[in-house]
């Protein structure tokens, strides 16, 4: 009888492949440093065996079928407790799923996943791994969130072989942190590249074959990416991102990956003394109560998944003090600010080459649809003229190099909320205007071709070309 081989582990190249038996600090192939790194290296067979039963699992099998002879798998969704956590995962949660959850530290992430075990945990087992925190700590804080259950195991282990052994009859587990955890196969240290991937597709194989949902929670860089290999997102079924300040009582979560949703959805969460809560009723959360009475400010009907939300964007303009002006963007997209400068220098004469800017959208929102842009330039204009625009104005619109004013999705939602927050003058391009004259009985639309129209509209006239 032939004895297995235990799997071993080489050092590959992340550049060129150069596969070696141990850690070097250059690699011989490509001649680059500090690119080797660990991977595990399994014998034929029981790479051959233990690949199998996946495909079949997963619902592959071995032959090619028919487009048409495949049947249709309808996915059944369980609420996690929380509303608007459902809605960022498409409705609720997918059976056999990997979550991925990151964020800055001390954001909520552990707090968010307490509360949705111990609400699965009310009818359904739920195993929670504690890598980083012993068990008396993540006992504190469900006391202090008030949860309680006999079906919430918990489990301080960093070990994975450890902790597939004692997953058992657990239909949801959540994972803190996967930098945390480790597999014996590999020699490195807990949270190197090779642990990372190699702990990453090992949950994911369990996850497949046994129907087990796992929320694993990732740790991220201080440029606000997830720690560790890209292949970590493309091993998970949906990818959240938890955003906002530590100071902040709101915070959002955001889909970046989602198999079974939108990738657009944004939830709204509140930090409270008894633990994370949905918001609900968010159509003044990203306005100011001030708007309307200083120059500078903007509000826009921004498009997010299923929903529409009315955001107000900042900006302030003063006098550089070097020879270089600085242009500082929160929540909009640095390149967007400075192309809108341009246009608005070339098309409508206002000057920005003697002033710093500085733009800000509220709530800590991003926004990123072209849709903001005609938003972005007429806090640029009102910055610039000193003008403040009325505070029951709306903008949106997508902005040319050209100065045009371009058409965009989603318009006759765009004006709808508007309505319902209660503004009065919506300023939107003049190819939406078609499709949103049906409101015109309840808000008055400003239809514009060009960025110097919105500027005449909202007599936002520069002083130093009164003509603009």
């Amino acid at each position: 009888m032939a004895i297995s081989k235990a799997p071993s582990s080489q050092f590959v190249c992340t550049e060129c492949g150069y596969a070696a038996p141990k850690w070097l600090g250059k690699c011989p192939g490509c001649g680059n440093f500090n690119t080797m790194q660990e991977e595990l290296v399994k014998p034929a067979e029981s790479a051959k065996r233990s690949s199998r039963p996946a495909l079949s699992d997963m619902g592959g099998g071995t032959r090619a079928v028919p487009l048409s002879k495949v049947g249709y798998e309808k996915f059944k969704r369980i609420s996690s407790g929380i509303g608007e956590f459902d809605t960022v995962l498409g409705g609720g949660i997918v059976r056999g799923s990997l979550v991925l959850l990151g964020g800055d530290p001390g954001i909520g992430k552990s707090t968010l996943l307490t509360q949705v075990s111990a609400h699965l945990a009310q009818d359904r087992p739920v195993l929670y791994v504690s890598a980083e925190e012993s068990c008396s700590q993540v006992k504190m804080r469900c006391e202090r969130l008030g949860l309680d259950s006999d079906n919430l195991l918990l489990l301080n282990e960093t070990c994975l072989e450890d902790i597939e052994a004692s997953l058992s009859d657990a239909e949801f587990v959540v994972i803190d942190s996967v930098q945390a955890i480790y597999t014996e196969a590999l020699s490195s240290a807990a949270g190197s590249v090779g642990q990372v991937r190699e702990c990453a597709a090992r949950l994911m194989r369990i996850a497949k074959s046994r129907g087990i949902t796992f929320f694993i929670i990732g740790h991220v860089t201080k440029e606000g990416a997830l720690a560790g290999p890209k292949v970590l997102e493309h091993i998970m079924d949906t990818v959240l991102y938890f955003e906002g300040q530590q100071e902040e009582n709101f915070k959002l979560l955001r889909a970046v990956k989602n198999r079974f949703g939108s990738v657009q959805e944004v939830g709204v969460f509140e930090m409270t003394e008894t633990g994370i809560k949905s918001v609900s009723d968010y159509s003044e959360l990203f306005l100011s109560e001030s708007r309307g009475t200083a120059a500078g400010s903007a509000v826009t009907p921004s498009e997010s998944g299923n929903r529409c939300m009315t955001v107000e964007i900042q900006t302030l303009i003063s006098k550089t003090s070097y020879g270089l002006p600085r242009r500082m963007t929160l929540g909009i997209d640095y390149n967007k600010l400075v192309v809108l400068i341009a246009v608005l220098e070339k098309r409508c004469g206002i000057p920005f080459y003697t002033s710093d800017v500085y733009m800000n959208a509220m709530g800590g929102i991003k926004l990123g649809e072209p849709s903001v842009d005609l938003a972005v330039c007429a806090a640029l204009a009102s910055a610039a003229s000193d003008v403040p625009i009325d505070k029951y104005t709306a903008v949106f619109g997508e902005v040319g190099l050209t100065g045009e004013v371009r058409s965009v999705t989603y318009a006759e939602k765009r004006v709808n909320e508007c309505i319902k927050t209660g503004f009065k003058t919506v300023v939107l391009p003049a190819k939406n205007m078609k499709t949103c004259e049906k409101f015109k009985d309840k808000i008055q639309l400003v239809p514009v071709n060009y960025v110097n129209q919105m500027v005449k509209a909202l007599n936002l006239r520069s002083p130093f070309n009164p003509q603009a």
